[in-house]
């Protein structure tokens, strides 16, 4: 378990920060924005929650989890061994992938077929799990800018992917199940 018992450490001051490994990078770095994205995506589902209640806001407490595990994985590098007598480095599961993917399968038995591209709105809820959705697609474009460089859990990269189709597929659902979808009428307003 964690435990902070003091928030600010003046470790950052001169533009660095220390990885999950204790190594220090600079807070630029392709790995912290990676993570920082990732707490973004987080932030964004915890608006959304405001406005869900039920199985969804159920759902998406476990995807909120799942995103701290998600940033200590990415905090701490692939080629990084915990050290002798420590415990195994949290990673990303195929099980968590495979969580989404039955969520995302349920909600879409019950919604109608798209005949074209949903805008964000319709209802608070629904807005707001788009803009987590597309800061997750940024957390995604982060962690494979990152895995070009150096290796990065290749379920932590299936589980991004995942979640932004999870969180249009519950935008969706949240939509009245698609009823109140805000559907995009190409060149309407030339």
């Amino acid at each position: 378990m964690v435990r902070l018992t003091r928030i600010y450490t003046k470790g950052g001051d001169k533009g660095t920060t220390s990885l999950g490994t204790g190594k220090r990078v600079p807070k630029h770095d392709l790995r912290v924005e990676a993570y920082g994205t990732v707490d973004e995506a987080n932030a964004a589902i915890g608006l959304a929650r405001l406005h869900t209640s039920g199985d969804a806001d159920a759902a998406l407490a476990r995807i909120q989890n799942d995103l701290f595990d998600l940033g200590a994985d990415l905090c701490a590098p692939e080629n990084d061994r915990a050290g002798e007598g420590s415990k195994e480095r949290l990673r990303i599961a195929d099980a968590q992938v495979e969580r989404l993917e039955q969520e995302i399968d349920a909600m879409n038995e019950e919604l109608a077929p798209l005949n074209s591209f949903v805008l964000p709105g319709g209802s608070a809820a629904s807005a707001y799990l788009h803009m987590a959705r597309t800061i997750a697609r940024r957390a995604e474009r982060d962690m494979t800018r990152l895995a070009a460089q150096e290796p990065v859990n290749p379920a932590a990269i299936r589980y991004i992917n995942r979640l932004s189709d999870h969180l249009f597929v519950l935008a969706r659902y949240e939509n009245d199940k698609g009823a109140k979808d805000v559907l995009w009428k190409p060149g309407a307003n030339r």
